[in-house]
């Protein structure tokens, strides 16, 4: 059965991708959390930053070849390793401890006056991010959370973006079709995938042009829809 087109008039939800469109790491690295260096220190002061670097790159393979995001001990693991440094109890519960989001993380200047609209407009919301199961908290330690009613976390289900299951979760706990919602991401290949699959999309290229799928410059153009 064909998947009816999406439509302007039918739009009743936006749902998000959340680093790189809500979000960004403070310094410019997602991954490992920006105190990941300054831990191991503590532990193992002789290590070196060109050591350093080589761990990072061995664990964004790890991410790479992973079928969903993986648990956060088994990555600091995996680095660890590299390192030659022991993956003690005590060192990976330093390494995951609670830190307040602010501390590594910020919103885009757009992001919270249009949430803020869109609500305001009874523009339902949701979040479809390959991330790992505390992205709510990091959400609430921004400030955004109250504007979601739902969040599909690949850590959660068990699957990364393009999977079908990552969108069709959102829009169904939402109650909604395909059709009736728009998805947002900063990776067009991703805004393909959704309007494959009957969904609205834009990819939001704040910094690029995209020609190959509808995109916009910044998220206050998602007002246009609503």
């Amino acid at each position: 059965m064909t998947t009816p087109p999406a439509s302007p008039d039918n739009l009743r939800a936006v749902l998000f991708d959340s680093g790189g469109v809500l979000m960004q790491p403070i310094g410019g690295r997602w991954n490992p959390r920006a105190d990941f260096e300054q831990t191991v220190l503590a532990h193992a002061p002789s290590i070196t930053p060109e050591q350093f670097a080589a761990a990072i790159s061995v664990g964004d393979q790890f991410f790479a070849t992973s079928s969903s995001t993986p648990d956060y001990d088994d990555y600091h693991r995996v680095m660890l390793h590299h390192l030659g440094v022991e993956p003690t109890s005590q060192l990976l519960a330093d390494l995951r401890r609670e830190v307040p989001p602010t501390v590594f993380l910020e919103t885009y200047p757009d992001v919270e006056e249009t949430l803020e609209e869109l609500s305001r407009r009874g523009v339902r919301m949701a979040v479809v991010s390959d991330a790992w199961p505390d992205l709510p908290d990091l959400h609430a330690g921004l400030g955004i959370d109250r504007f979601f009613e739902a969040y599909a976390i690949s850590a959660v289900l068990g699957c990364n973006k393009p999977d079908s299951r990552m969108y069709h979760h959102a829009s169904a706990a939402l109650d909604l079709a395909p059709a009736q919602c728009l998805f947002v991401d900063d990776d067009p290949d991703l805004v393909a995938a959704a309007v494959r699959l009957g969904y609205a999309g834009r990819a939001l290229c704040r910094d690029t042009a995209v020609s190959d799928v509808p995109s916009i410059t910044s998220l206050t153009e998602l007002l246009h829809f609503f």
